[in-house]
């Protein structure tokens, strides 16, 4: 009998149920499995390699720690995710809350010409290869503000409801809602503007 046994074909649920039981090894696949997507959510939302690499890491760590806490209501990467973005929130409050006023005062005063753009309802990007649809939104998070590029993550990718962006984020629905409106019609003329320069 092999004294030490291959998670690598078991599901996710099994893997999480063998880890809190101890099974350090069960969660060794777990991160193998998902670290590339805590990662992403990391850098997608500090825009730092560094500062992605080490929340990430820290994720996995409290993961491990709550683990008796997971009662499976949503799935294990869908957890993960919520503990790495409130890391991120926590990181981004610690360096920003003092400048958030005067970016937010800065994205309105240069709001004017996005405000009149209309809304892109439809994909802009039908047909195109996934890789490259994948580079121009990262690409275009990138030239978004902090507060505009969380509250946009949070509720384009997580799907969370303004009232609890509003509560991780601690500002009103008031300023989820202003900031929603402007990180959209900045994404939407920067992802027109890249394929105006992809096509060009």
């Amino acid at each position: 009998m092999a004294s030490q046994k291959n998670y690598s074909s078991e599901s996710d649920e099994k893997l999480v149920r063998a880890s809190q039981r101890g099974q350090r090894l069960a969660f060794e696949e777990l991160v193998a499995r998902h670290r590339d997507k805590i990662y992403a959510r990391a850098f997608s939302m500090m825009r730092h390699e560094d500062d992605a690499l080490d929340l990430s890491q820290e994720a996995w760590i409290k993961g491990w720690q709550r683990l008796k806490q997971f009662q499976g209501e949503s799935s294990f990467v869908t957890w993960m995710t919520r503990i790495v973005i409130n890391l991120c929130l926590d990181q981004l409050r610690k360096h920003k809350r003092q400048r958030a006023e005067s970016i937010e005062q800065l994205e309105a005063d240069s709001g004017g010409v996005e405000r009149q753009m209309p809304v892109v309802e439809n994909n802009p990007t039908e047909g195109l290869e996934r890789g490259e649809l994948r580079q121009r939104i990262d690409k275009a998070l990138g030239q978004l503000s902090h507060e505009h590029r969380t509250v946009l993550i949070l509720h384009e990718f997580e799907e969370l409801e303004y009232k609890e962006i509003a509560r991780r984020m601690e500002c009103s629905i008031g300023t989820v809602m202003s900031r929603l409106f402007y990180a959209r019609r900045r994404m939407a003329n920067l992802m027109a503007a890249y394929k105006r320069e992809e096509l060009s």
